[in-house]
């Protein structure tokens, strides 16, 4: 349980004004679908996190022992960092729309979220719990928390969010979880 509810609340945290959500802005303004974007988001974010936490358990096992701590501990505290920088989203990040609003929504939102830091959060999460489903389902339920109500609710909301404190909770979120590995192991 431990391993899902972290996995659930870290992401959450972390997705707000990440660049995924960005785009789920953008797509929720462009398509005013919101059903078939919300599933084009959850399985792309299925898909993707579901090979982000294998990588992360492969990882975890063929790189074992006493120093995969420091370096768990450290990418988390690196995450912190990393979430203190704002995405932006790029005019050639903007979706085609060819191929239907789902279609469209499952491309772009799986490869905008490759290389991304919730995704690089999940292969850390799987590779410090060792459990793929587990924490594949907790990222992506954070995912779906920080998301669907950008999609229901819009650009308006987004505006209003106070996306400063936000990044500097996700932050100390990510430092607290390196610490934490750092220490308690």
């Amino acid at each position: 349980m431990e391993a899902f509810l972290v996995s659930t609340g870290l992401v959450a945290v972390a997705e707000i004004g990440d660049k995924t959500q960005l785009l789920a802005l953008l797509l929720a303004a462009r398509f005013r679908k919101p059903a078939p974007i919300i599933l084009g988001i959850l399985v792309a974010t299925i898909a993707n996190h579901a090979l982000a936490a294998w990588v992360g358990v492969a990882a975890a096992a063929l790189l074992s022992g006493p120093w995969m701590k420091w370096v768990l501990g450290l990418a988390f505290i690196g995450f912190g960092v990393w979430a203190l920088i704002p995405d932006t989203f790029e005019e050639s990040d903007k979706p085609k729309d060819r191929a239907g609003v789902f279609l469209t929504t499952l491309v772009a939102f799986f490869f905008v979220e490759m290389g991304d830091k919730t995704q690089v959060a999940t292969v850390a999460l799987a590779a410090k719990f060792h459990q793929v489903l587990v924490v594949a389902a907790g990222t992506t339920l954070g995912m779906m928390i920080a998301n669907v109500p950008a999609v229901l609710i819009g650009e308006a909301a987004a505006t209003r969010l106070p996306l400063k404190y936000i990044r500097w909770a996700a932050a100390a979120s990510f430092a607290a979880i390196g610490v934490w590995i750092l220490v308690a192991s």
